[in-house]
């Protein structure tokens, strides 16, 4: 069987507060929106903006870092793959309703700290932090000058 390859990757805002609940067995569950943005000139020369909506599930940890720190705004990045399912809607007998979402293997906040004064999270090995010196504190860049003469080629 050939190789394939289900991998999704998102960078835009999240469109409401997630809603979070728990599964029968107890597992974590955080769905919410993402939204993300195409800009395009249109014959006119003018810029037209095109959002695209994309449902978003996480899992486990994952919904628990979207619990404590994501909110209606907040700049993600996500990792996932698609999935699409489907069920008989109730309201009309014999109907079937599909539903594509992401599924999130891996995220993080590039929002910086909320109101709370939280710091931004990751669910990836290395924490996606901001660690360089604040601005005027980088002694070392200003002092590592590079001229011509210093690139080897």
């Amino acid at each position: 069987m050939a190789k394939t390859v289900n991998k999704v990757f998102l960078l835009g805002n999240v469109g409401k507060d997630p809603e979070i609940r728990s599964t029968g067995g107890g597992t974590m569950v955080a769905n919410f929106s993402i939204a993300t943005t195409e800009r395009s000139k249109d014959q006119q020369g003018n810029w037209q903006d095109r959002t695209e909506w994309h449902n978003v599930v996480a899992y486990g940890r994952l919904a628990e870092i979207v619990r404590d720190y994501v909110k209606k705004g907040s700049k993600l990045f996500v990792e996932g793959r698609l999935t699409t399912r489907n069920w008989e809607d109730k309201e009309y007998a014999g109907r079937k309703v599909y539903r594509t979402e992401i599924i999130v293997n891996d995220l993080s906040l590039l929002s910086g700290r909320d109101e709370g004064g939280r710091p931004a999270a990751s669910s990836g090995p290395a924490a996606n932090f901001d660690q360089r010196p604040a601005a005027g504190q980088d002694e070392y860049a200003q002092s590592a000058e590079i001229s011509d003469e210093d690139i080897p080629f």
